[in-house]
């Protein structure tokens, strides 16, 4: 629902996500997964199954304590924890389909408590799959932008994202600029006529 309607379902109280559910998840990411893949035309990019349903509990269960606080100090480390298995742009473009919804959790969450503690490992999550975060305001300052973007394809989407969502702190990394503004070419002006052209002196 929350992929085609941009609406969730949630109970009253915590629901634990059974085996079953985990596989039908991972059956669903998998579809979702090849529909983008062909957007991107990428015939090589194989659908991270691990990472797509880890990234599935993490948006659910941050809805969850959105809503439901009680008696959850706990077991928010057993809800919300990071990602173990290997990171590579198959579980990040993976584990995309569910984060690239967190920031509007994250605000939403911030709006009723700026003190919160799940603010800060959902964001610590979401530095560690940016691509996620794009438009959201996320210290990437250790970030090695040329080692990061050197697949082509991941390059494609991260700059893609960052004009759709007119990330200005992104674009105005020099590195990032420079792939921007190569990528926009002549079409610059009307893409994004406000993006300023960055070296790496001002």
């Amino acid at each position: 629902m929350l992929r085609k309607t941009e609406c969730i379902t949630l109970f009253s109280n915590f629901q634990e996500i059974s085996p079953k559910e985990e596989a039908e998840a991972g059956d669903y990411f998998e579809t979702e997964f090849e529909k983008e893949r062909l957007e991107f035309l990428s015939g090589r990019m194989p659908c991270d199954r691990a990472a797509a349903v880890w990234a599935g509990k993490i948006l659910y269960h941050s809805a969850q304590l959105y809503l439901i606080r009680e008696n959850t100090a706990k077991n928010i480390d057993r809800l919300i924890f990071r990602f173990k298995e290997k990171k590579d742009i198959s579980s990040v473009l993976s584990a995309d389909l569910s984060l690239r919804f967190l920031p509007q959790i994250i605000v939403a969450l911030n709006t009723l408590d700026p003190e919160d503690v799940l603010i800060g490992m959902l964001e610590d999550i979401l530095r560690e799959f940016h691509y996620s975060g794009i438009g959201y305001d996320l210290d990437l300052k250790g970030v090695n932008w040329e080692e990061e973007l050197k697949d082509s394809t991941y390059r494609k989407l991260y700059l893609e994202r960052i004009l759709e969502k007119r990330d200005y702190k992104l674009a105005e990394i020099p590195t990032i600029n420079k792939m921007l503004i190569a990528e926009l070419g002549m079409h610059k002006d009307a893409f994004w006529r406000e993006l300023k052209i960055i070296t790496e002196e001002n």
